[in-house]
């Protein structure tokens, strides 16, 4: 050990990750589809065709006893990468396997919202439509499926695997239902039980389930915190409506119940299925539609159109407002177990509204009219719906109601990501931040202590075909936009006043190289992101494509065809993913070595340095060469500066030994990309390498592993970090591969190649 790791450690003693404290119980609603605009108070107001309001009074009481995130982004504005990054905390720029349209691939083997929370000591479970676990496209089992949902970090599962069977809100009743394939599906634990829910409607069944699960978990061990994911699958695809009205009060003894009896598992299994309309909606918005559906002149096809229009609008609403029951029925039963000052509850929807009628056929008495995101304005003031990256198509409705936890009746406008629950959780539970997490901790803002806010990262990448919908509320400058590659990145005006930034939205659509300039809007003033104030902001394009090269890598993009028989291919690949990753080189001067920093902990993952306890005290150090360092037992260390890339190269190769101990892994950035991941699944003592297939149930040998990284010559951003085992000394190995030529080959990166910025320098 080195004299200056001694004393450091003398003076901190021994500090761990996990650390002893109260953790609050975590409730996180997802729903499916439900758009900004679809909550009463998020209506637009002042615009060219005032839309009428769908009552969700309980989300308002929500939002008034806790806080609004007004300006918060799915990842992707469709269901299975938007859901993928979620619960695996990284933007869709490292999303390894799920992107675009690749439903039902497997969620990659690494650190999940439910992983870190059950190793912080919670009972974890996921209730609803997970869609991410791989299998069969339209099915799938816990044999067949790689990712599971008790093997992403939950203790127990009820509900749909597959995505197919989120477009179905009545899993026995549907006519498509296929034992066979398991294509409807409701799973408890690993067995189907779907022959056993007649009359059953998804959002009442879940919901009920939730609250079954929540009070037994609860009874069984009062003491240990519990994180409960109830994702709903209303109001997507088929507009389907329950059977009877919502059971009144909620909480413990109203609201919906979980009976337990085949042919009468819920309270609310019985009536006739899908008939039942919120008695509010019945007769109401004629005249409104008859005014907003003036054309065409024929009058019988005027007449066919209301018909839908109406039929459609008072389903949607009826099922926005059955959520909103359920969401009431939640918080009562909190309130009920007295559970309100330590739980932590968040609402949100997956993606914006849609315009589909999802794969599910009309039968008598059960139609399926497609959904018409402009009769209620369901984007609200924004533009663009579900697969859009414009507002309406990513900023989804966003609520937090912890009485005794965040600040009352707050309303937030700073830009947040899906990612970030990954980090907020974490500091919930006192546990560090997983490194491979792209988000940042949201709990001072929630707080109501802005100030002490770390600033985040709001990115989106996506491509889909066709073109933003002709809403006659749309800005001129959206309607019928070619959505192709879309990106989106926000940025800090370089004009804000000082501790008040202002965020702008750089975005590109219908994108053909990855050198195309971004349009640039002020979101909080311009909703319908009508002025482009790029010209403005000009100087600033160079640096927004090199932002987004920093902040996103390119992956091998490996479909295994032995993972089960899918319809949709893994098309992640993007026009820009072989552009030379540009230099960031520090505008000051440099010196030889990368800074050290080290604390003594024992992490169950590699974490972001500074959220391990004690990190604010550790020194930092100068030495030569990571290669060079003895790391203690049980310990986390840091290295930070730049690698010199001495050659311009679209397929650099970089690769990581660490001691052959139990226990040590580590994680290796270059900007604010991976570079190497060898923490979930690494074997201490094998060599990591920058493949993203490591982590993922698509690895191909030999097929995977190939794709390097694209650098320019110059000074490189790497922050690495390193958690020894239980045995000393630790050491690590950073590799890379010469390009072919003199001294071509894989060697160890010469001390020569690191340095770091003086103090006072900046980039």
């Amino acid at each position: 050990m080195r004299l200056h790791q001694f004393l450091l450690f003398a003076l901190m003693g021994m500090i761990g990750c996990l650390q002893a404290a109260e953790k609050p119980n975590i409730i996180m609603i997802l729903v499916d589809d439900m758009g900004w605009g679809d909550l009463s108070f998020n209506q637009a107001s002042g615009t060219k065709i005032k839309a009428p309001t769908i009552m969700t009074p309980q989300l308002r009481k929500l939002a008034d006893e806790g806080v609004q995130l007004t300006r918060h982004y799915t990842s992707a504005p469709v269901c299975a990468p938007a859901r993928a990054s979620l619960f695996g905390g990284v933007h869709q720029g490292h999303a390894e396997v799920i992107r675009n349209n690749s439903f039902d691939a497997a969620l990659e083997n690494s650190h999940t919202l439910a992983s870190v929370l059950k190793k912080a000591g919670y009972t974890t479970a996921l209730i609803g439509k997970w869609g991410i676990g791989g299998g069969a496209e339209s099915g799938g089992t816990p044999e067949t499926s790689g990712a599971w949902p008790t093997a992403r970090g939950f203790d127990y599962f009820f509900g749909y695997n597959n995505h197919i069977a989120g477009h179905r809100h009545y899993p026995k009743e549907d006519p498509a239902v296929d034992p066979d394939t398991h294509v409807n599906a409701i799973w408890d634990g690993n067995e189907v039980i779907t022959d056993k829910l007649d009359n059953c409607y998804s959002t009442d069944l879940f919901t009920a389930r939730a609250k079954k699960w929540i009070v037994d978990t609860h009874n069984a061990a009062p003491d240990k915190p519990f994180f409960l994911a109830l994702t709903l699958i209303a109001p997507h695809a088929r507009l389907a409506v329950p059977s009877v009205p919502y059971p009144a009060k909620g909480g413990l003894k109203g609201g919906v119940q979980w009976v337990g009896e085949p042919g009468h598992m819920i309270n609310t299994a019985r009536g006739e299925w899908d008939s039942f309309i919120n008695p509010e909606y019945r007769e109401a918005w004629t005249d409104y539609a008859k005014r907003r559906y003036a054309e065409p002149a024929d009058r019988k096809k005027k007449q066919d159109i209301l018909g839908r229009k109406l039929l459609s609008a008072r389903r949607h609403a009826t099922m926005v407002t059955r959520i909103d029951d359920a969401v009431g029925d939640i918080m009562q039963l909190v309130r009920d177990l007295k559970l309100e000052q330590n739980t932590f509850l968040v609402f949100l929807s997956d993606n914006g509204p849609h315009d589909e009628g999802g794969s599910v056929r009309a039968t008598a008495n059960h139609p399926a009219p497609a959904q018409d995101p402009s009769f209620f304005r369901s984007y609200g003031p924004l533009d663009g719906i579900k697969r859009d990256a414009l507002e309406g198509g990513l900023r989804v409705p966003a609520l937090v109601w912890a009485p005794g936890l965040v600040k009352k009746g707050a309303v937030v406008t700073r830009p947040g990501q899906f990612h970030d629950w990954m980090a907020t959780f974490a500091d919930l539970a006192g546990v560090p931040v997983p490194m491979r997490c792209d988000g940042v901790s949201l709990m001072p803002t929630l707080r109501g202590e802005g100030s002490k806010q770390r600033e985040g990262v709001v990115y989106s990448e996506y491509s889909y075909g066709g073109k933003v919908p002709k809403y006659p509320d749309f800005a001129k400058n959206k309607i019928d936009r070619l959505r192709g590659e879309q990106q989106v990145i926000f940025f800090a005006d370089p004009e804000s006043k000082e501790g008040a930034p202002r965020w702008l939205k750089a975005i590109r659509t219908g994108m053909k190289t990855g050198e195309e300039d971004f349009e640039i809007y002020d979101v909080l003033t311009d909703t319908h992101e009508e002025k482009n104030i790029a010209s403005r902001y000009a100087s600033l394009q160079p640096q927004l494509k090199k932002s987004v090269l920093w902040n996103r890598r390119a992956y091998d993009y490996v479909r295994n065809p032995n993972a089960g028989p899918r319809k949709n291919p893994c098309n992640g690949r993007r026009p820009y993913d072989s552009l030379l990753v540009p230099p960031n080189s520090p505008a000051g001067k440099t010196k030889s070595g990368l800074v050290m920093r080290t604390v003594k902990a024992d992490c169950p993952w590699v974490p972001a340095f500074d959220t391990v306890p004690g990190a604010a005290e550790a020194k930092s150090v100068v030495v030569g060469s990571p290669n060079e360092e003895e790391l203690p037992a049980g310990s986390v260390t840091e290295f930070k500066g730049y690698i010199n890339v001495p050659q311009e190269r679209k397929d650099w190769h970089f690769f990581l030994t660490l001691s052959d101990v139990p226990g040590t892994k580590a994680y290796v950035k270059m900007h604010n990309f991976q570079l190497i991941d060898a923490d979930m699944n690494y074997k201490p003592g094998a060599t990591a390498g920058v493949s993203s297939a490591a982590n993922t149930v698509e690895r191909l040998e030999g097929k995977t592993g190939e794709k390097g990284i694209p650098l320019e010559k110059g000074l490189h951003e790497v922050t690495i970090t390193v958690v020894q085992g239980g045995a000393a000394p630790g050491k690590m190995k950073l590799e890379w591969e010469m390009p072919a030529g003199q001294n071509s080959g894989r060697e160890e990166i010469p001390a020569a190649s690191f340095c770091h910025a003086v103090e006072g320098s900046s980039d």
